[in-house]
Order: structure tokens, then sequence, then C-alpha cells
């Protein structure tokens, strides 16, 4: 049996960290997604797109969890999911006109003031 190359272990390392950050904390784990695609070469573009994919599968194997659990309230998913629905067209369109330098700068700001809101909340 062949061995894994070295940047698929990672990766497939990384999604678990990341599948457990994001059903844990419900954040959908681009926030923890983004960097680390960033920190592995990828360009903004590349990092938010990947990111999505990789949360897709991530997703739904986290409603399948918390759907035994009975933690979910189906009518404000879908209606938070539709809205968006519209903002994720709106966004995928904007980033192509932020550098990745700018990006990074713009993310750690989001990351820093949710953080102190949480903190101080």
């Amino acid at each position: 049996m062949a061995a894994i190359p070295p940047n698929i272990l990672v990766m497939i390392i990384l999604g678990l960290f990341v599948g457990i950050g994001a059903s844990f904390t419900g954040l959908g784990g681009g926030f923890l997604m983004v960097p680390l695609l960033l920190f592995l070469g990828y360009s903004s573009q590349k990092s938010v797109g990947t990111s999505f994919l990789a949360i897709l599968v991530i997703s739904i194997s986290a409603l399948v969890a918390h759907n035994k659990l009975a933690n979910i309230d189906y009518r404000a998913g879908i209606l938070l999911g539709i809205g968006g629905i519209l903002g994720a067209q709106i966004g995928a369109r904007l980033v192509e006109h932020v550098s990745t330098a700018n990006f990074k700068k713009i993310f750690a700001l989001i990351l820093v003031g949710l953080a102190a809101y949480l903190f101080f909340k």
C-alpha cells in the first residue's frame, strides 16, 4: 500500500481540526480554513473558494450530527440561507477586486472585531 503524500495528509489533518472547530462553534470553518490556506500559499480568491467547497462537505456532516441531537431551527436556518444565497453571490464578486495583501488585513480586522465582541460580551 502506497504512503499518502504529505500535502494530502496535511490537508486531511487541517480539515479534521476545521471540522471540529466549525461543528463546535457554528462559524462555518472559514475563519480557520481561509487563514490556513493563505499560510499554505493560496491567493485570497483561491483560499475563499476552496474554503467554501470544504465547508460544504463539513457543513453537511455537522448538519447530520446536529440533527440527531435536535439542535436545529429549520425555519431560521432556511431564512438565513435565502439571504445568504444573494450575499454569497455579491461577496464572491467583491473578493475578485481585493488584493491578497488587502484581503489579509480586512480578514484580520474582522477576526479581531469578532474576538473583541465575544470577549467583552
